[in-house]
């Protein structure tokens, strides 16, 4: 039993760690000017996306932080994605 629970908390561990460098990575690449047709750029954003949506949404819902030239949803989701990754 004890086995098991330490395969998917590393495993939770193991995504958790892909998702922050995939995020980064998305970061290092807006960037630079990449069309939009870019194959990596799109599977960057696919990928990430679904994940920061939801916390940009809840931002733009009560209006914090509007007219930054910075996506505060993408900080704090890595944020959030390091406080889980803490409590594995």
């Amino acid at each position: 039993m004890h086995s098991l629970i330490y395969l998917i908390t590393a495993t939770l561990s193991f995504l958790l760690s892909a998702l922050q460098f995939l995020m980064l990575a998305r970061a290092i690449m807006s960037w630079f000017p990449i069309g939009e047709d870019n194959v990596i750029a799109g599977f960057l954003y696919a990928v990430t996306e679904p994940v920061i949506m939801p916390v940009r949404a809840l931002l733009e819902r009560f209006g914090w932080f509007e007219g930054l030239p910075i996506d505060m949803s993408f900080f704090f989701t890595f944020i959030i994605l390091s406080i889980l990754q803490t409590f594995l």
